[in-house]
């Protein structure tokens, strides 16, 4: 899987039976040029994003409770003075 860092090469081919007003949509929008080009960005379009939700959902390892202690301490934190006036 090209997406987490290996190439995979391997192609399938099938047939499908696609909605031509939405494929047409899709090749607008992607800027592809064709039906296999379409495809294969939305769905590359699509793991990716579901790659980045799961890390949205990620806890890293930290509690609320432990969030929040670093927000606190961080609100705390007395920025320098600017010279800007």
């Amino acid at each position: 899987m090209r997406y987490l860092g290996v190439m995979d090469t391997t192609k399938k081919r099938t047939s499908l039976y696609l909605d031509e007003q939405l494929l047409g949509d899709a090749q607008r929008l992607l800027s592809t040029s064709g039906p296999t080009e379409t495809v294969n960005r939305a769905l590359k379009n699509a793991v990716e994003l579901e790659l980045r939700r799961g890390l949205l959902s990620t806890p890293f390892g930290i509690t609320a409770e432990e969030l929040q202690i670093m927000r606190d301490e961080r609100s705390n934190y007395e920025r320098p003075a600017t010279s800007g006036n």
